[in-house]
């Protein structure tokens, strides 16, 4: 009888395994369309040296961060120099740019791919005719309603933002905040970012403060030391943030410089934004490696990008290989109805399938949380698919991430 009962139960486990076995090869199935390693490793050196060909650098030039940033590629001509653009694809770019600028790392170019069109780094960081349609808000967080003081953006009771400038390695299509960049970069000046500093100084229930832009890590060693200390002085601060896209722009800038100063002012928090699993290169995880090392803790704040990532094992991928490099999946933002993005734009129900996605199917590790921002900046609203079905009496009904209906006892 024995025996018998255990045969079962064998076989039990093993119909089981098999089960979530056949759930996880659709998985690998998917990711075997995927280019390999190899091959894109390959074209981004081959696009890494026609760069340099055209721009005049060198190999130490690729490796210092102040000459990516003082290359960046702004122009059509340059860019269809080095990826071959079309007369009429220069125009649309030229017709888009009269409205809003942009700019790529020469680093960040690299990684686009042959087939540049429906590449999803290009699609990020070129301008598209669809950015002159209307719709859309330039500020549709209300930040400037909600900015008691000079580079504050406050909306929560115990944090706030501090903007210290409006200058990246790269100029996001989809950046939330594309009215602050202009026609020029410039940082904060030392007066504005004191009296931000100086607020939360005097309102003792802030205890945790993110420097951010624009990218925080574009300032000067000495402005970010100095912001970092004047922080860390401050009893009542807590934690201390960074948001920074660099180490997927333009890793470059996590020189050991910049290491020595966030290994000084301990816990800081580091938020980055990787979209896209091509993103996660040798050059991206040496960053967060060098971040890490310093004690730095990585997460990241994915955007739910139209044509970027969009689809399920899209996004599962890439957080997957952001626990690989040690970095946690912490949000994935749905897009702001900002101006000029709305071609990004997805609906709630595409997050939501994305979420389904994700819960059970990998790691917990692996799971950010789905993020809607409130418009008119009143916060962060987490959206999630529905487990718990009914609370009725003594009873709790719930749905696993299967689908599968369940009953709990539920006590008061």
């Amino acid at each position: 009888m024995r025996e018998t009962k255990n045969n079962y139960n064998l076989e039990q486990s093993i119909r089981r395994s098999n089960e979530l076995k056949e759930d996880a090869l659709t998985f690998h199935e998917f990711v075997k369309t995927l280019p390999d390693r190899a091959t894109v490793q390959k074209q981004t050196e081959s696009r890494k040296k026609r760069i340099l060909e055209v721009l005049g650098g060198t190999e130490v030039d690729w490796s210092d961060w102040k000459w990516q940033l003082r290359s960046r590629i702004k122009d059509s001509n340059m860019l269809a120099l080095i990826i071959g653009l079309s007369d009429l694809e220069r125009k649309r770019i030229d017709k888009v740019s009269r409205h809003y600028r942009w700019a790529i790392s020469p680093y960040y170019l690299s990684l686009v791919d042959d087939d540049y069109e429906n590449s999803p780094i290009y699609r990020q960081a070129v301008p598209d005719l669809r950015e002159l349609d209307p719709g859309g808000s330039m500020d549709p967080m209300n930040e400037a309603l909600t900015s008691p003081a000079p580079c504050v953006t406050r909306r929560y009771p115990d944090r706030m933002i501090i903007n210290v400038t409006n200058q990246c390695a790269m100029y996001c299509r989809h950046c939330q905040r594309r009215r602050n960049i202009g026609e020029t970069d410039r940082h904060a000046c030392m007066e504005d970012i004191k009296m931000a500093l100086d607020y939360v100084a005097r309102n003792k229930e802030i205890r945790d403060v993110l420097v951010t832009g624009g990218d925080a890590l574009l300032l000067s060693n000495k402005m970010l030391n100095f912001i970092l200390a004047e922080l860390h002085r401050i009893p009542h601060v807590e934690i201390k943030r960074i948001g920074t896209r660099t180490p997927v722009t333009m890793p470059q800038r996590i020189t050991p410089e910049v290491v020595d100063i966030i290994r000084q002012y301990a816990p800081i928090f580091i938020n980055t934004q990787f979209n896209h699993p091509l993103e996660v290169t040798p050059e991206a995880k040496l960053a967060c490696d060098r971040l890490i090392d310093a004690g730095a803790v990585l997460g990241n704040q994915a955007v739910l990008l139209r044509g970027i990532n969009d689809k399920p094992f899209i996004m599962r991928k890439l957080c997957q290989e952001l626990l690989k490099i040690r970095v946690r999946p912490y949000y994935i933002f749905h897009a702001k109805s900002v101006r000029g993005t709305g071609h990004f734009q997805t609906g709630i129900e595409q997050g939501m399938e994305i979420m389904e996605s994700l819960r059970g199917h990998s790691s917990g590790l692996a799971i950010p949380t789905y993020i809607v921002n409130a418009p008119g900046g009143l916060g962060k609203i987490p959206i999630m698919p529905n487990y718990l079905l009914k609370i009725q009496n003594d009873k709790v009904v719930l749905r696993t991430w299967e689908g599968k209906i369940v009953e709990l006892e539920n006590r008061a």
